[in-house]
């Protein structure tokens, strides 16, 4: 089963199911970077009032303006935003007892400023260490370096298809646009994923709009990863008719 999403900083709970979820993650490296999406920033939540809500952004320079690829997008001030960084999650998620894991998989990412700019190296790094600390053990490929066709949606069914996979794995906003014929053409199975958002269940309070590290430092890693495990994360398949039916 692959999924194919951007790189998103620190990104909500409902992306990281849906990636968890997964047994191979497409880096959607080589779109355009949007200023308004979770390219660049994450929204957290403090610990004990998941209502108290801070963007963590990091500041970013598009050397092509607009038209910037998220593979192009560069830190504008590598050392201000690891600083603001560490700074912020360890002001929201210090006092939690599950600080240890938090810090285990935030420090790889901090190091990152020092090697490099690219906007994208620090948030895919930030994704992966957060499905490390959970046991992840799918694989990760870049859409930039592997051949598709032109499309939108028949660029997913090329990706899906380069990594040998029979189901793609797509979010409810992906749904709304999605096109089915060319996975059915591949014979790739279109798998509807849902999170139980509407749930007051303390892991999935918030799962849409504030990042994963609010679910992490509350219930640890070990809960949270069962909670990611559970039947109903994964959507109804979804067999979708083609055009003449």
């Amino acid at each position: 089963m692959c999924a194919i999403h951007q790189p998103n900083l620190f990104p909500r709970l409902s992306t990281l199911a849906k990636l968890y979820a997964a047994d191979v993650w497409i880096v959607l490296d080589d779109v355009q970077f949007t200023r308004r999406d979770y390219q660049h920033r994450t929204r957290l939540a403090a610990l004990n009032d998941p209502a108290r809500r801070q963007w963590l952004s990091l500041a970013t320079h598009l050397p092509q303006g607009r038209a910037t690829l998220i593979r192009d997008a560069r830190l504008a001030d590598p050392e201000g935003c690891r600083r603001r960084m560490a700074g912020l999650i360890r002001q929201y998620y210090g006092r939690s007892h599950h600080w240890p894991s938090i810090q285990e998989m935030v420090d790889p990412v901090l190091a990152g400023f020092a090697t490099t700019d690219r906007l994208a190296d620090i948030t895919e790094t930030s994704v992966r260490t957060l499905l490390g600390v959970l046991g992840w053990r799918g694989r990760i490929l870049r859409s930039s370096s592997l051949p598709s066709r032109n499309g939108r949606s028949t660029r997913l069914a090329d990706l899906a298809l380069f990594t040998g996979s029979t189901a793609y794995l797509c979010g409810t906003g992906g749904m709304r646009y999605l096109d089915p014929m060319p996975f059915q053409e591949q014979g790739i199975e279109v798998v509807s994923f849902h999170t139980p958002v509407d749930t007051e269940t303390e892991i999935w309070r918030g799962a849409r709009k504030v990042s994963a590290l609010r679910a992490l430092a509350h219930v640890g890693p070990e809960t949270l990863a069962d909670g990611m495990r559970a039947p109903f994360n994964l959507g109804t398949r979804v067999v979708v008719p083609s055009q003449d039916t």
